[in-house]
């Protein structure tokens, strides 16, 4: 395929357009890449009809659930005939394997990719991981190049093979651990309540599990249903992990010195020589400074504030004005409300005078430098012309 010329600005054609993921690829394409998009999904009668994807995209998208990938990829390879040769055929299922072989028997060069997130309310993936499978790439591979570039993405590059292995243990093994969790939760909810009653006594380690579970239990249940089933190598791992737990289990219930002594030294010891000094470390830190954002999230004396203009000089005009009115800060997070706005959460001491705060709160939104999106009890807005209510 050397030497075949690629548009300047392809057409993209998305399949399974009416997907979360669908949704967000079709707005990334056009609003970031200027790209005109075709969107074909059953769910959504107003789409364009499947053999038009296949007349005019230069490049089309597989953004389909993974138990229905490989054959409906097929169908296409079949329906499009040889017509595809010198076009790009990209996936992002969560599984590579069989949808990338799906892909290659087309004429069409080949890339997977499988983004490590859910659908984001930003407008790229920067820094997300995004695995890439360059299969089949010539003439395209310039523009690819430039859509990794434009999705912003931290990038690992494998092979589908390989990446199915791991993501039996990155996905599959993590997921099945969490539901587990969630299991064993609910099994003891009539005794001591639900997660709401223990999150009072969390640990930072359970309140980051707990997050991870209502995180899985949240979103598209066919998503995590197809990573366990989906994915050849799930059974292995999680009779590895049913394996290890078991051991433990029988440790614990025997209770006497021995069976500490092997506890310590293959789960703590054996298992610190195989992760080394430097991934603890690292691990551990990261697990410090998740701590202390869980910390400064619980602060009472708190505002969130929108800026809509994102200019520079923005933060620091909002900086000016606690200053202004002699407020110290103790915290400042940037995040992103439900729906995608992003946000400064700014946390003072839990003295800090609560008239002060309210005249600053009234200053960001009366002023137009910003939108106050939170205030605790006992920092409602006074009344006037432009107050808003709690968000």
């Amino acid at each position: 395929m050397s030497g075949m010329a690629v548009p300047t600005h392809p057409v993209v054609g998305v399949v399974g357009s009416a997907g979360a993921y669908g949704r967000w690829l079709r707005r990334f394409f056009e609003d970031r890449m200027g790209l005109r998009v075709l969107g074909h999904d059953p769910a959504d009668p107003a789409s364009e009809p499947s053999g038009r994807l296949l007349a005019e995209a230069d490049v089309l998208v597989f953004s389909v659930p993974i138990q229905s990938a490989a054959r409906l990829i097929g169908e296409y390879v079949e329906r499009s005939a040889g017509r595809e040769r010198g076009r790009l055929w990209l996936d992002i299922t969560s599984i590579k394997q069989a949808p990338v072989a799906a892909m290659l028997a087309s004429r069409a060069e080949v890339v997977g990719l499988h983004p490590m997130t859910a659908p984001l309310k930003t407008p790229t993936l920067r820094g997300r991981v995004v695995v890439v499978c360059e299969e089949r790439l010539d003439a395209w591979r310039g523009w690819v190049d430039g859509l990794l570039q434009a999705l912003e993405g931290e990038y690992v590059r494998t092979t589908p093979a390989h990446h199915d292995r791991v993501m039996a243990l990155v996905q599959a093994m993590v997921h099945a651990a969490h539901l587990g969790q969630a299991g064993v939760l609910r099994s003891f909810a009539g005794e001591l309540g639900g997660p709401a009653e223990l999150m009072p006594y969390r640990s930072v380690g359970f309140e980051m599990d707990a997050a991870v579970t209502a995180r899985i239990l949240a979103l598209n249940p066919q998503v995590y249903e197809d990573i366990q089933f989906g994915n050849p190598h799930a059974v292995e791992v999680l009779s590895r992990l049913s394996d290890e737990i078991s051991r433990l289990q029988a440790l614990v219930a025997r209770g006497d010195e021995q069976a500490r002594a092997e506890f310590r030294e293959h789960y703590l010891a054996g298992n610190r020589a195989a992760w080394g000094e430097a991934a603890l470390e690292e691990g551990s830190y990261t697990f410090e400074r998740i701590g202390y954002l869980l910390a400064d999230l619980t602060e009472t004396r708190r505002l969130s504030v929108h800026l809509p203009e994102d200019r520079p000089g923005s933060l620091r005009a909002l900086l000016h004005v606690f200053e202004e009115h002699g407020i110290n800060l103790t915290s400042i997070h940037s995040s992103r409300t439900p729906a995608g706005e992003v946000h400064f959460r700014i946390g003072f001491d839990a003295g800090a005078d609560v008239d002060r705060l309210r005249s600053a709160a009234d200053a960001i939104d009366h002023g137009g430098l910003g939108r106050v999106l939170d205030r605790p009890w006992g920092l409602s807005p006074r009344s006037g012309p432009g107050c808003r209510p709690r968000c």
